[in-house]
């Protein structure tokens, strides 16, 4: 195949490689990254009358119900990213976005909590990545993965369906190997195949200094339940799990449409840990009395990324999305269109050398890494009170009584809303936990719970 102009190496410098007239970009998945950096690549270099031929490949069909167009994915959005997207052209519409999530229902053992939206327009929305489970019935939702796919064709990317093999570097350019043999060389290739993806070795093996993130298994299944049944029991919350399980971290449900999702997070999740909270009478009480834990529609045990990639970039290659830098457990569309975005700008204004990707995308994935660390310290409290009781005790008390309250001033339903839905920095959700107001709050609430007794609230109910 014909490659199209790249400047080489200046004089006296490292090498400066940009994308001209003609130029030619592989991309790797056609998940959200993938189909977000072509759109934005496309979009952008329109702007500045550059030409650009950009390949999608892609092997999942996500007409095809699970597994076959499956993503993996719990299918989580934010209202802050469906109104981003909406100021770039990409409106979601309600074929898409399956329900308005205006809730949480927070269960621990020691009693639950209904938790509004703290400002009534946090809503999030749930989406199927794919065209819904392997049992569907009559779909009448888009995928959301379809959807961003057929924006990113409409703007002039070209699908090719096909598994890639291998990826090797010749004459300093990408080359893509098809399962069926077939070449192609590109002046830019960016990778967003996610951390399911047997790619890391190639990778690897390319040489060009790319180590895999770090992962963890998590747990996904689908439960046909109906609208009728889920508006009765599950309703528009999601529902969240804070639940005293060796081994469980975090765990929800999650209506879509006709079906609800579980979602589990953990360390070596294994059927003994999903049967162990499965059992557990706090999620039974969010399923109708006929429900049985074994009548699953489907269900699959992906890798998420919970430590992003140091150098997510080389001369001429670029990692987007998961396998690239991600947020931590949480948000991870959000980091996919953060990181595609990013990644687009810097082809086409700056270039496609490891310097300029470092200088200009490399900034975003550090700010998405440093905001992680924060992350990993806000979520020792709930660890923390994951183990001890009387600390559930005074969550739920101060959760109880700040529902009455004014936005700013529920400070606990805040930082927990924030947590579960990743619509935070949690750079900011740490520094709210740091807040006399919080820690006094919770302080007392602490002292309270050392002497529960019984209390009840709207959406509440309380174990002594």
């Amino acid at each position: 195949m014909t490659l199209g102009p790249v400047t080489h190496e200046p004089p006296g410098g490292g090498p400066e490689l940009k994308l001209e007239d003609g130029a030619r970009v592989g991309v790797i998945g056609a998940g959200p990254a993938g189909s977000l950096f072509a759109y934005f690549l496309l979009e952008i270099a329109s702007r500045v009358d550059l030409d650009l031929h950009v390949d999608i490949f892609e092997s999942r069909d996500f007409l095809q119900s699970s597994p076959q167009g499956c993503n993996m994915c719990g299918g989580i959005v934010s209202e802050s990213l469906v109104q981003n997207l909406a100021a770039e052209g990409l409106n979601l519409p309600p074929s898409v976005i399956q329900r308005g999530i205006d809730s949480y229902h927070l269960h621990m053992d020691v009693g639950s909590v209904l938790i509004e939206t703290p400002l009534h327009e946090m809503r999030i929305g749930a989406v199927h990545r794919g065209a819904g489970p392997k049992d569907v019935r009559e779909r009448d939702w888009e995928s959301f993965d379809q959807h961003l796919l057929d924006r990113a064709v409409g703007r002039g990317a070209r699908l090719v369906r096909g598994r890639v093999d291998a990826v090797t570097v010749e004459d300093g350019r990408p080359v893509v190997t098809l399962r069926t043999g077939q070449q192609a060389a590109y002046d830019l290739l960016a990778a967003a195949s996610g951390v399911n993806s047997a790619l890391f070795k190639a990778f690897e093996a390319a040489g060009i200094g790319y180590a895999p993130p770090a992962i963890t298994k998590t747990f996904i299944r689908e439960y046909y339940l109906g609208r009728d049944v889920i508006s009765r029991t599950v309703g528009s919350s999601m529902h969240v799990f804070l639940l005293d399980i060796p081994r469980l971290d975090f765990a929800a449900l999650i209506p879509k449409g006709d079906y609800v999702t579980v979602c589990m997070l953990g360390e070596d999740i294994d059927n003994t840990l999903v049967q162990a909270f499965l059992d557990a009478p706090e999620v039974k009480r969010c399923f109708p009395p006929e429900w049985r834990a074994e009548s699953k529609s489907c269900q699959c045990m992906p890798y998420i990324n919970v430590r992003g990639v140091k150098r997510p970039y080389a001369d001429r290659f670029v990692f987007v999305g998961d396998c690239g830098m991600t947020r931590l457990y949480k948000d991870g569309i959000g980091a996919a269109y953060r990181t595609a975005k990013a990644a687009a700008r810097t082809a086409v204004f700056e270039g496609v050398s490891a310097g300029a990707f470092h200088k200009h995308y490399g900034s975003v994935c550090r700010t998405i890494a440093t905001d992680n660390v924060m992350g990993q310290m806000a979520f020792v409290f709930t660890r923390l009170a994951k183990r001890m009781t009387v600390a559930r005790r005074a969550i739920l008390l101060m959760t109880i009584g700040e529902q009455q309250r004014n936005g700013h001033l529920r400070r606990m339903s805040g930082i927990l809303w924030d947590m579960f839905s990743g619509s935070a920095p949690y750079k900011d959700i740490f520094m709210r936990m740091l807040h006399p107001g919080f820690a006094a709050g919770f302080a007392w609430a602490f002292v309270k719970s050392l002497w529960p007794a019984p209390a009840r609230g709207r959406g509440q109910e309380a174990v002594p």
